[in-house]
């Protein structure tokens, strides 16, 4: 670990939240337009789809939907790609690198790692995590030529092009019934897990959402140029500097259940920038930040204003949960297995829970409420509220507090 010559700082947990919300850009709202380092910070999950453009707006003053629709599809600074935890994030196009080469596994056990869902098939198959990953890579170009498609469309034209170049017994295997999904072959499961990692190779990006399925298309094609060239090493400790500089104090264990990547991996990682970390003394524990975000520690921004934050989007994406919400219970509330809420906050603190439902033209938000608030807060939370309208393709919002 990061070698120090004074000792350890120690921080509380409100001065962690606030630092930790001002990296986050949810201490005040970015400057119109500022669309590009609201998501350089450490990209924006895109999870259920639409999410991301509401965690942008929850960080950059007068967003609307059109402005990310015209980043993402027209001047495409912005670009969505399978990145931590092999889920879409949408990024700066330029910062592409950092969140898909800076995570790509270097060796088997690390590639078995990120997609270890796979295991259980690769090991039927009797073919490495390895060979799937460079046999997808190798038919992608040919599969996906100038046209989008979805993942299962890839998953059964590559397996059909991968399974030329197998053994009868491998084969046997391969074209075996998937236990991953209905009607579908244990090979096309395979390929469809080789492609999260074949896209931390930028091969390929998510295309632009027609209708309900997600699309994919060659990067390459769809940006007319390849991502702008950055090596791994320069990735792999870029990320770390940006996981850092959103959830630091932390430490490479945390970073690598953020990044979805193995211990191994995280540590290389976190070694390329060790130099540049200082420890410090967290709550009793040992952890470190990155020096240049020192400055920025001891006088952040303070946190002012209603956001309405949807589920999984980056500040939630945090390990050390305990750090926001010291009670068990609310945090089993707030981060479930599945169908995680909404969270708002009011002035950096969790107040309440929030649900969407549309009915029509009309939004309604159940808003579940874990602490005393006042009418006026009330308010101004459905003043937040209406600002949602135009993201669910609605006139009105209706709030209900529980």
């Amino acid at each position: 670990m990061a070698k120090r010559k004074q000792p350890s700082r120690v921080l509380i947990r409100s001065q962690v939240v606030a630092f930790r919300l001002d990296s986050h850009n949810l201490a005040t709202r970015l400057s119109p337009g500022s669309l590009l380092p609201a998501a350089a910070a450490c990209g924006i999950q895109n999870t259920p789809p639409g999410s991301a453009t509401l965690a942008l707006h929850a960080r950059v003053s007068e967003l609307t939907p059109a402005d990310v629709d015209r980043a993402l599809e027209i001047e495409k600074t912005l670009l969505q790609v399978w990145s931590m935890r092999a889920s879409p994030h949408v990024v700066p196009t330029g910062n592409a690198a950092v969140f898909t080469l800076g995570l790509l596994p270097g060796d088997e056990e690390s590639l078995r790692f990120f997609i270890r869902g796979a295991g259980p098939a690769l090991d039927k198959v009797g073919i490495s995590a390895t060979e799937a990953v460079e046999r997808t890579a190798a038919a992608l170009p040919k599969v996906l030529d100038g046209h989008a498609l979805t993942k299962d469309q890839l998953g059964i034209e590559i397996a059909k092009r991968v399974a030329q170049q197998l053994t009868s017994q491998q084969l046997a295997g391969w074209q075996s019934p998937s236990w991953y999904a209905p009607d579908q072959r244990l090979g096309e499961a395979i390929v469809r897990f080789a492609l999260s990692i074949v896209a931390l190779q930028g091969l390929l990006c998510v295309a632009p959402r027609k209708g309900r399925a997600a699309t994919f298309i060659r990067t390459e094609w769809w940006l007319g140029a390849p991502l702008p060239e950055m090596s791994r090493e320069q990735a792999r400790a870029e990320l770390v500097r940006r996981y850092l500089h959103c959830y630091g104090p932390s430490t490479a264990a945390h970073f690598a259940e953020w990044a979805g990547i193995a211990p191994t991996q995280s540590a290389q990682s976190w070694r390329l920038v060790e130099h540049e970390l200082i420890e410090v003394d967290f709550e009793g524990r040992r952890a470190w930040l990155h020096e240049s975000d020192l400055p920025r520690l001891a006088s952040p921004a303070t946190p002012a204003g209603i956001r309405f934050l949807p589920p999984h989007e980056p500040y939630l994406q945090l390990r050390d949960r305990a750090t926001l919400v010291p009670d068990k219970a609310l945090r089993r509330h707030l981060w479930r297995s599945s169908g995680n809420p909404g969270v708002v906050l009011v002035d950096g603190w969790f107040v309440a829970t929030w649900r969407p439902r549309k009915t029509g033209q009309r939004l309604k938000l159940a808003v579940e409420l874990f602490t005393s608030v006042s009418q006026k807060m009330r308010s101004q939370i459905e003043m937040e509220a209406a600002t949602l309208a135009p993201y669910r393709r609605c006139r009105a919002v209706e709030v209900e507090f529980r």
